[in-house]
């Protein structure tokens, strides 16, 4: 239940990892500097707030939240974001398997890129802690246990990866078409990939709406049993936000859906309410 909760709620859902890897440790003195990376964004501002529900089987199990603001403060001279996600049990889940968890990502607004990453879960009787510090330029990071590591270029953490997925363009996405994400999550370099198949109309209790679709491309036997056991649609729009996540686990399904959303960037592709 810990590893289905935590996917679903931060809405890593969007994404499976396949193909990980220790990344190399590193010093930051001997690492050449490079240069930053400048990202087109429509799809997000400060100011956005997004709801969503889990449901695991037929029961509102948790919800989690996402905001995006201002930083007040500036990374080599670069504007941020600073974005939270949030995610709690509901009702009677809180008696056997409580859930408090917290992400924070302070993103790079020129680059959709994160500088510092924080992890603060409390996940039943498990607790985790962690603080990355992301030295961009010099595609590196270091760890709250003092180790850096060279790492891909502008790759992002757990939930700016799903900020950064928003700015792709899908206007020409073929079918079996794969999106490619390099990642880093608990020290280890994760390409997180997931591929578009199509286009439909999903009704949510928010509403009905214009989404894409995608699958994860996951590794067989781990937490999903086959890559179509996991299905996400996001709005077929310029905001590109996360509308339902469907899984087949190996315990059971879950979903996740939408409930609320409030100072988008862009006109939501809803048809009906």
């Amino acid at each position: 239940m810990n590893k289905i909760f935590l996917i679903s709620i931060l809405l890593i859902s969007t994404f499976a990892a396949f193909g990980q890897k220790t990344p190399q440790v590193a010093s930051l003195d001997t690492l050449p500097v490079i240069e930053l990376a400048t990202v087109q964004n429509e799809a997000f501002t400060a100011g956005e707030y997004l709801k969503f529900v889990l449901h695991y089987g037929i029961i509102d199990a948790g919800e989690a939240e996402l905001t995006v603001n201002h930083a007040g403060k500036k990374y080599m001279g670069r504007s941020a974001y600073h974005i939270v996600g949030t995610g709690k049990t509901l009702g009677a889940f809180n008696w056997f398997f409580k859930v408090r968890d917290r992400y924070e990502t302070f993103l790079d607004a020129q680059g959709i890129f994160p500088w510092q990453f924080v992890r603060d879960i409390r996940e039943g009787g498990y607790e985790k802690k962690q603080e990355y510090a992301f030295y961009q330029h010099k595609a590196a990071v270091k760890t709250n246990k003092g180790k850096t590591y060279k790492i891909p270029p502008f790759s992002q953490d757990m939930l700016s990866s799903f900020y950064y997925a928003r700015t792709f363009d899908f206007s020409n996405a073929q079918y079996g078409q794969v999106y490619t994400i390099p990642t880093f999550v608990d020290d280890e370099e994760y390409p997180l990939q997931i591929k578009f198949i199509g286009r439909e109309e999903v009704k949510v209790r928010s509403g009905t709406y214009k989404c894409l679709k995608f699958v994860p491309v996951v590794q067989e036997g781990r937490i999903f049993k086959e890559e179509e056991d996991m299905t996400v649609w996001i709005t077929d729009d310029k905001n590109k936000i996360l509308i339902l996540a469907q899984a087949k686990v190996l315990v059971g399904s879950i979903k996740m859906e939408l409930v609320d959303y409030k100072n988008l960037a862009n006109p939501i592709s809803i048809v009906s309410n």
